[in-house]
C-alpha cells in the first residue's frame, strides 16, 4: 500500500518528469512483493531530482550564489555583457553648405560620465551657433580641439569609452577598442602599428599647433609623462620660436621697473603686429560681401519726415502697460515698409543668375543687421505682412536679445527677403550699403535728427529727419521703381493713420 501512495503523490510532479537520472547515482532496489512492479518507475523519478534540469540549475546557481554572499547571475550576466570600446564622435553636418565650425565651448572635460542626448560642446558656424548631444552613454576619454579651434565637418571631435552594445557595426564612427587608454591616438606610430601618443591637454595641444610643433618632441614633465604648458614653451625657447621660456615671464607679472637711461618703457612686443583669425559671422561676411562685389547695384537717397512719427511713438510709450516692452521707431518703419512691398513686389525677390529668373517671394521676411561681439549678423522678422506693430516690437526684442548672447537658431539668421541696416541706433546720418544677397535690396537707416525747414509760407521751423538710403540690384530694378517705392514708404511713415487703410 505504502507503494501505491507513493506512486500517486509522484504522478503530481510533472515538473520531475523530464529528468534524466545521474550516471553515477546508485539505483535503489524497490523491496520484493506484487506492488514492486508498479513501485519502480515513480521511485525513479522521484530520485531524479539530484540532477536538476536546465532552469532548475539556474534557481540552484543563485540561491548558492546568495548563500555564499555572491550572485551568481550577476556574474553570468557581467560575462555576457559586451567590452567597452573607444568610439570617436565627429563634427557632423550642422546645414547645407557648411563646411566647417569654430569650437566655442566644452560642456564636459576628460574623465567625465556623460548621458545619451547630453551637450558635449558649442560650435558656431557662419550662419548659427549649434549645441553637439552626445549619441552614446558613457565616458570622455579624449578631448580633441580648444575652444577658438577651426573643426572641418567630418574631423573627431572627442572619443568616449562606451559599451560595445551601443556600437553599431555600420556606423560611420570608427571604433579602436585595443587602444590603450591615456593615449593621443591624433599623432602617428613610429615603431610599427603599435600605439604611441604624448598626454596633454587640448588646451596644450592648440598651443603646440600654434608653434607648429609635434607634441611626440616634446619631453613631459607632468604626471605619467604628460605635456605641460611650460613644456611646450620651453621646448619652442629652445628652437628660437620664444625669446625666453614662459617661467620667467611669469616671474615678471606684476613687477614694473624703471626705465634705464634710453631704454623704451614698454616692451618691444607691445609694437608687434597681430593676425586675428575671422571666424563665425565675420567668416560670413567675408563670402558674401565678396559676392556682392560682383554684382551691378545703385544706390537712392531720399529724407523722411518724422514729426509724425515721433508723436505715435510718445502716444505708444505713454499708452503702453506692458514694462517688458519698450516701443521704438524701427518697428513702425517695418510695417509701414511692408506695406510699400506689397505693392512693389519686385523689391521683395531675389534673383536667380544661372536661369536669369526673379522670385518674388510671398512673404516679407525683413532682415535687421545687428552688430555683435561675434561679428555682423542680420536675423529676419518673419511673414511681417501678417504681423501687428506689437508683435514685430516684441519679435525685434526677442532676436535682439538671441543675437547679444549668440544664441540665434538658422531658421533666425536664414531665409530674409529684404534688409534694413539701421546705422542711426549708432549715430550715423546715412551710408551706402551692399547687398545681402541674393537679395535685391537693402535700406539703411540714418539717425533722426532736428533740422531746420521750410514750411509754404518761407517759415523757418524745426523737423525731426531721418536719411534713408536704398541700394538695389540693378541687374533687376531701375531707378525709377525705387524711387516710386520709396514715395509710398515714404507717405506711410509721414502720415501713419493711411495704415489704417491696410490693417487686416
Amino acid at each position: 500500500m505504502a507503494w501505491r501512495r507513493l506512486a500517486s503523490r509522484s504522478r503530481r510532479c510533472p515538473v520531475l518528469l523530464p529528468a534524466a537520472p545521474r550516471p553515477a547515482a546508485p539505483r535503489p532496489r524497490p523491496p520484493a512483493g506484487p506492488a514492486a512492479g508498479a513501485a519502480s518507475p515513480p521511485l525513479r523519478r522521484l530520485l531524479l531530482p539530484l540532477s536538476p534540469p536546465p532552469f532548475q540549475a539556474a534557481a540552484a546557481a543563485r540561491g548558492a550564489g546568495r548563500w555564499l554572499g555572491t550572485d551568481a547571475s550577476a556574474s553570468a550576466s557581467a560575462a555576457r555583457e559586451p567590452p567597452a570600446e573607444l568610439v570617436e564622435v565627429p563634427l557632423a553636418q550642422t546645414g547645407e553648405g557648411i563646411a566647417e565650425c569654430e569650437l566655442l565651448r566644452w560642456f564636459v572635460s576628460e574623465g567625465d560620465q556623460v548621458d545619451e542626448f547630453q551637450q558635449l560642446c558649442e560650435v558656431q558656424s557662419d550662419k548659427a551657433t549649434i549645441e553637439i548631444t552626445s549619441r552614446f552613454k558613457g565616458t570622455v576619454h579624449q578631448i580633441q580641439f580648444a575652444p577658438g579651434d577651426i573643426v572641418k565637418v567630418g574631423e573627431t571631435l572627442l572619443k568616449m569609452v562606451v559599451s560595445g552594445s551601443q556600437v553599431v557595426p555600420h556606423d560611420s564612427m570608427a571604433s579602436s577598442p585595443d587602444i590603450p587608454l591615456g593615449v593621443d591616438t591624433t599623432t602617428p606610430s613610429r615603431e610599427g602599428n603599435a600605439p604611441r601618443g604624448s598626454l596633454s591637454t587640448p588646451a596644450v595641444r592648440h598651443l603646440v599647433k600654434q608653434y607648429g610643433l609635434n607634441i611626440d618632441d616634446i619631453q613631459g614633465t607632468g604626471r605619467d609623462g604628460r605635456v605641460l604648458k611650460e613644456d611646450v614653451l620651453n621646448y619652442a625657447a629652445s628652437k628660437g620660436l620664444l625669446q625666453e621660456p614662459q617661467s620667467s615671464l611669469e616671474e615678471d607679472v606684476g613687477q614694473v621697473e624703471l626705465p634705464d637711461e634710453g631704454k623704451p618703457l614698454l616692451d618691444p612686443h607691445f609694437y608687434e603686429d597681430k593676425r586675428i583669425p575671422l571666424r563665425g559671422y565675420q567668416r560670413s561676411m567675408v563670402k558674401s560681401m565678396s559676392l556682392a562685389a560682383k554684382v551691378p547695384h545703385f544706390h537712392y537717397l531720399e529724407e523722411i519726415n518724422c514729426d509724425a512719427l515721433v508723436k505715435l511713438k510718445a502716444s505708444f510709450q505713454k499708452e503702453n502697460k506692458d514694462h517688458d516692452v519698450k516701443h521704438t521707431f524701427l518697428p513702425f518703419l517695418i510695417k509701414s515698409l511692408s506695406v510699400a512691398l506689397s505693392k512693389y513686389p519686385l523689391l521683395n525677390s531675389s534673383f536667380i543668375e544661372e536661369t536669369n529668373e526673379v522670385t518674388l517671394k510671398g512673404s516679407h521676411n525683413i532682415g535687421v543687421a545687428m552688430a555683435t561681439a561675434q561679428g555682423l549678423v542680420v536675423p529676419s522678422i518673419k511673414k511681417v505682412q501678417s504681423l501687428s506693430i506689437l508683435e514685430i516690437t516684441k519679435e525685434l526684442s526677442r532676436l535682439h536679445e538671441m543675437a547679444l548672447h549668440n544664441r540665434l537658431s538658422t531658421n533666425d539668421i536664414t531665409g530674409g527677403t529684404i534688409t534694413l541696416s539701421n546705422i542711426g541706433a549708432i549715430g550715423g546720418k546715412f551710408g551706402s550699403p551692399v547687398l545681402n544677397l541674393p537679395e535685391v535690396a537693402i535700406i539703411a537707416l540714418g539717425r533722426i535728427q532736428k533740422l531746420p525747414r521750410f514750411d509754404d509760407d518761407e517759415n523757418v521751423y524745426p523737423s525731426s529727419m531721418i536719411n534713408v538710403t536704398v541700394g538695389a540690384d540693378h541687374r533687376v530694378v531701375d531707378g525709377a521703381t525705387v524711387a516710386r517705392f520709396c514715395n509710398e514708404w515714404k507717405s506711410l511713415v509721414e502720415k501713419p493713420e493711411l495704415l489704417l487703410l491696410h490693417t487686416r
